[in-house]
């Protein structure tokens, strides 16, 4: 099959670094790597930390937040100090879980050089980056931190928020850790769905008003399925070992073939749960927006329809990552869409539901 040309923002991706830390920290952010030919060891501490959080994805994050404080900023009750709170929270506990992941997986003994995570970019410990006990006190510095937030929340929001919060560590920490490790059981997928969706965009909501419409939990449906189609990705990327491994992601459950056609439904529901949020009134007709995405999804189906190719385009800098890299762009497309129309509704006061 022949590679279409790169889009704008794949020449983005594959470009360079720019010289001096700047440019490492850029493109740490684009590409969860160090700048190439640099040693995991002598990183400066902000590229380093950058790579060790795979700060790179948290994007993702900060457009669940802005879809709930949005959805919210026209609500009674709004604040503008408590969903910035509440944004600051899930952006923590996504590099915490992230941390997490590796910390598991390294125990596990899944994490070896051989695997994926060590090949897309330099892995925390192995590569000799930080030691173990550097992530786990950095893991504890961003639980405390949430702890923190969360009474701040509960004292003025109260008890749901300690249990939009308890759900979230409790999700996190079953997602790779023993003895439930949801991910090794074709559950992981779920759990980003129920993450990304309903517990930061519905949690996120209620911090920032104080109460939770049903439309908010509808309205969090669509932004779910975009994230989950960027781990399906990824879990078919790494289908061959894991299931070498016999980590039964999703993937691997359904075959590869499978599971690829079923991503691609996982992308077209997120176009059609979109579409039935604003028919129902639980967003604003202006999210339609997203509709500008659709030739990005026709480049993403497409190659969700063929395997990945034998060897990496040049400069790709995730590599074995392909169909996680393509979703990933998707996501970044049509997210920061129903964002722009979000933010439209909210300027004008057209079509919010709860305004």
């Amino acid at each position: 099959m022949t590679r279409p040309a790169p889009s704008s923002r794949e020449r983005r991706l594959l470009a360079p670094p720019r010289p001096g830390r700047l440019g490492a920290w850029s493109y740490a952010l684009r590409t969860t790597n160090p700048p190439p030919g640099r040693d995991p060891r002598t990183l400066d501490p902000v590229t380093k930390w950058l790579v060790v959080t795979r700060a790179a994805v948290l994007p993702m994050t900060l457009l669940a937040g802005l879809v709930a404080g949005l959805l919210a900023v026209r609500a009674d009750g709004f604040s503008w100090p408590l969903w910035l709170l509440a944004l600051l929270g899930i952006l923590a506990a996504h590099a915490c879980n992230n941390i997490l992941n590796d910390l598991s997986d390294t125990d596990v003994g899944l994490d070896t050089s051989a695997y994926p995570r060590a090949l897309y970019a330099p892995h925390p410990i192995l590569s000799g980056m930080v030691r173990r006990r550097q992530m786990g006190l950095a893991v504890l510095g961003l639980m405390a931190f949430d702890l923190v937030v969360m009474v701040v929340l509960a004292l003025q929001r109260g008890w749901p928020v300690v249990a939009f919060a308890l759900t979230g560590l409790v999700l996190s920490i079953a997602y790779t850790s023993p003895p439930l490790r949801l991910k090794a059981r074709g559950l992981g997928e779920l759990d980003v769905l129920l993450t990304w969706g309903p517990l930061m965009v519905a949690g996120t909501y209620f911090s920032a008003v104080g109460e939770l419409p049903w439309q908010v939990w509808l309205a969090s449906v669509p932004y779910g399925l975009l994230c989950t189609s960027v781990l399906m990705g990824k879990h078919i990327d790494k289908l061959p070992y894991d299931a070498a491994s016999a980590t039964r992601t999703l993937p691997v459950v359904l075959g590869e073939v499978a599971a690829r056609g079923t991503t691609i439904g996982i992308l077209v529901a997120f176009y059609a749960t979109t579409g039935l949020a604003v028919g129902l009134g639980a967003l604003p007709w202006p999210v339609l927006l997203v509709a500008l995405a659709l030739p990005t999804l026709r480049k993403a189906a497409g190659a969700l329809r063929e395997p990945a190719p034998a060897e990496p385009p040049p400069g790709f800098p995730v590599w074995p990552l392909w169909f996680a890299a393509i979703c990933f762009v998707h996501v970044r497309r049509a997210g920061g869409l129903l964002v722009l129309g979000l933010g439209l509704a909210a300027a004008t006061g057209t079509g919010l539901p709860l305004g």
